[in-house]
């Protein structure tokens, strides 16, 4: 019996000491889940943008390749050797400057020989035709004459025609090139000398898609340069294939710009903007408001607490942004309700232009948009809004 009552002693102090163990842990952990359920969430400072209806002038962008209006190799046309070398490289020409010269002696004795002829069969001609009208000429002698008068011109203009060979001129006025060949070198018909460039109007070529082409015209206003921050070049569409590319389904486009200042070279790569009509009533936001997901393009905006609305459903497994009902619910009487929130709204985008972006449905004017710090914002999270800081990627201020 003693043995039974120290048992039944020990098993009670066993349970009392389990009881409490247990007992205190469920209350550390309700109190930790109190603390925290109860802990406001800290506000997140961001960037915002009113949304405002404005007239737009959308642009379709593009890239493209700088080439001179007017370029062309220069060749030979005969064989010779190079007796001068009249240009130099990077020289402004004018049409028709004389910019190479072969040795020509050969050509230019046959010339002479060739006149000397001319002008004897002239005189010979001239004599039959006085005995013609004097009566005492036959008809024969004076198409003889004839003859070999246009016979003798018919060489001379020929000789004048290898002679004028021997000489390279520009076709039209621009800037030659490095030249490629040297003084005393022998030519073949086909040898490059220089390659002329006119520089100071350009053509620069580029392609868009298909869905694109209803919305090009002849002479639309174009805006090119070498980057996105520095279009300081305008022009106008000079030409629209009729033809779309089968295996690219692409377009291609030819601009025309003036390049008085020589800023622009052959063969460059540039980035253009094809200007369309303006539009009124647009709404268009900063590019930076809206955020790109597997679900939609959404912005956050910015609502007073006690004025904003639940956002529309998250779709069904996303994981990017928290929905409102999932917000912990704060005790009022423990923490201060937040100002402002951000709710996440799905927006539709349309067409992008200078860094902003076309909003076809989502928003409508008077939104407050968050445009930098949405990378650390969650659906309802309480912010605080300060435009006189910029924001970097991460939502830190700099």
């Amino acid at each position: 019996m003693k043995r039974f009552l120290i048992a039944a002693l020990l098993l009670l102090f066993v349970a009392v000491i389990v009881t409490g163990i247990v007992g205190y842990n469920f209350m550390r952990d309700k109190g930790i889940a109190d603390f925290f359920a109860n802990m406001p969430r800290p506000e997140i400072t961001v960037s915002t943008q009113e949304v405002k209806e404005t007239s737009w002038t959308p642009e379709l962008e593009a890239l493209g390749t700088v080439n001179a209006n007017q370029g062309v190799n220069l060749t030979v046309e005969t064989t010779g050797v190079v007796k001068d070398i009249l240009f130099t490289a990077n020289e402004k020409v004018q049409a028709g400057q004389v910019l190479l010269q072969l040795d020509d002696a050969v050509e230019r004795a046959d010339l002479e020989a060739g006149k000397a002829t001319l002008a004897n069969n002239r005189l010979v001609l001239q004599r039959a035709l006085e005995l013609q009208q004097r009566g005492v000429g036959s008809q024969s002698t004076l198409d003889d004459a004839r003859a070999a008068s246009s016979t003798s011109e018919a060489q001379v203009n020929r000789l004048q025609a290898i002679l004028d060979q021997k000489q390279l001129t520009a076709p039209f006025a621009g800037t030659v090139g490095i030249p490629r060949i040297d003084d005393g070198q022998y030519l073949q018909p086909g040898t490059t000398v220089v390659t002329l460039q006119d520089l100071d109007r350009m053509r620069v070529d580029f392609t868009l898609p298909e869905q694109q082409l209803a919305d090009l015209k002849i002479g639309q206003p174009i805006r090119l340069g070498p980057r996105n921050g520095d279009l300081s070049f305008t022009g106008k569409v000079a030409g629209i294939d009729p033809r779309v590319d089968p295996a690219s389904r692409l377009v291609s486009v030819r601009g025309e710009v003036s390049n008085a200042q020589g800023k622009l070279t052959p063969g460059q790569f540039v980035q253009v903007r094809v200007q369309l009509n303006e539009q009124p009533n647009v709404i268009a936001v900063d590019q930076t408001a809206v955020v790109t997901s597997l679900y939609g393009d959404y912005a956050y905006v910015v609502r007073p607490a006690d004025q904003a609305k639940q956002s529309e459903p998250a779709p069904a497994g996303q994981t990017g942004a928290a929905s409102a009902s999932e917000t912990p619910k704060t005790d009022e009487t423990k923490a201060e309700a937040p100002k402002l929130v951000a709710n996440q709204v799905f927006v539709k985008t349309g067409r992008r232009s200078e860094g902003t972006i076309e909003i076809v449905s989502g928003l409508k004017a008077g939104d407050m948009v968050v445009t930098a710090g949405q990378n650390r914002l969650s659906n309802g999270a309480p912010v605080k809004v300060d435009n006189t800081v910029t924001l970097d990627a991460k939502g830190l201020a700099k």
